[in-house]
């Protein structure tokens, strides 16, 4: 009995080594979101991808506005209406909720086709979300304009990271399948 616990002793990792897998997730999602991070403050990035992108936000969200009754006219990034206008700058296109989601499942540990899967869904729901965030963000400025400026920095900031995160919540404990691990279609091949 006692050689037994000795055993189950010397077989399990023990100190930081038995947190192993976590501090490779810590590490790898730290060097993803720093280097993403870096990334998107380099010039020429913000100028050819991060601008044409936010463009592309704002002529998704004229486009919305514009169904819903607003008469948007669309300068670039900049949404004009007859009650408020706004200017769709960094921090307002989802890219910053996007890299955190990104790092998160790259820092999982999961199959490569998993982490395709959710990068191409969460990159689609993130957008879905932001865009529905700087419509209604707009249409709070022209309506409610006393709100615009909390629901802009407080409400609608933390809204899009949260959804982000339980976006990776429910992807990692849904859908990723770790290296190693067999799902119910490969066992019945």
């Amino acid at each position: 009995m006692i050689r037994r616990a000795m055993a189950t002793a010397q077989e399990s990792p023990s100190g930081w080594r038995q947190y192993r897998q976590e501090i490779a997730f810590l590490a790898i999602f730290l060097l993803v979101l720093g280097g993403g991070f870096t990334v998107l403050s380099i010039n020429w990035v913000n100028d050819h991808l991060v601008e044409p992108f936010t463009g592309a936000i704002a002529t998704a969200s004229a486009g919305v506005l514009n169904l819903l009754g607003q008469g948007i006219i669309q300068t670039g990034t900049v949404l004009t209406g007859s009650r408020f206008a706004v200017n769709i700058r960094n921090g307002c296109n989802g890219v910053e909720a996007l890299i955190i989601f990104v790092a998160a499942v790259l820092a999982f540990p999961a199959t490569w086709r998993s982490r395709f899967i959710g990068l191409a869904l969460g990159t689609i729901a993130i957008q879905i979300i932001n865009l529905i965030r700087v419509v209604a963000l707009f249409l709070t400025g022209a309506y409610v304009p006393k709100l615009f400026e909390s629901s802009h920095t407080v409400i609608w900031q933390s809204i899009v990271i949260l959804c982000a995160v339980l976006l990776w919540i429910y992807w990692a404990n849904r859908y990723a399948v770790r290296p190693g691990e067999r799902t119910g279609d490969q066992e019945a091949a």
